[in-house]
């Protein structure tokens, strides 16, 4: 198991990225609901509040993962949240995912916070690869990752349905080795 009980607060230049606290609740739960957000992450259920403060006050306290929320520097408001999940052991290798909401897009805050996270966890850790997987209706994040380094492993196609329409799953990783060169 990876052990990521200690969680780090990491500061850019645009962005602070820490651990979650109870007063973020109501900027995640904007987060979670704006309509893009939904989209672009295939979510298609409601969220119960009572259930989200439950799950956020809990994060801190996973020895298996890492989420940290995303704060914006210029405002000091929560943003959006990054979050590595999913060990393989084999692989050495985690899950990563972020999302930001309105407050936060179009202004390099996901790129920043994306890197920022990907140095610390090639720094601080064992793990010799990050995964993740990004839907084809979402080209604005899939070229953030692959300026960071990652790179397509596979598709799968018909993933995801949205609105009726069947959306394909892009697979990408960023191995340590190309992670430590850039």
């Amino acid at each position: 198991m990876m052990n990521l009980t200690v969680k780090p607060t990491l500061i850019g230049e645009k962005v602070i990225l820490r651990p979650f606290a109870t007063e973020d609740i109501p900027w995640i739960e904007r987060c979670l609901l704006d309509p893009e957000v939904r989209t672009l992450t295939g979510s298609s259920s409601g969220i119960d509040r009572k259930t989200l403060q439950t799950w956020y006050a809990t994060r801190n306290a996973q020895p298996d993962r890492l989420d940290l929320a995303i704060i914006d520097q210029e405002s000091g408001v929560l943003v959006g949240e990054v979050v590595v999940n999913d060990y393989e052991q084999q692989q050495q290798s985690m899950n990563f995912r972020i999302l930001i909401g309105p407050d936060g897009r179009n202004r390099g805050l996901g790129t920043e916070a994306t890197q920022l996270l990907m140095d610390y966890l090639f720094r601080h850790t064992s793990l010799n690869q990050l995964t993740l997987s990004v839907l084809a209706i979402n080209p604005r994040a899939r070229h953030v990752y692959e300026k960071i380094g990652f790179e397509v492993t596979g598709v799968d196609a018909h993933d995801v349905e949205i609105a009726g329409e069947w959306i394909d799953s892009i697979q990408m990783v960023l191995t340590r080795e190309k992670a430590l060169k850039s």
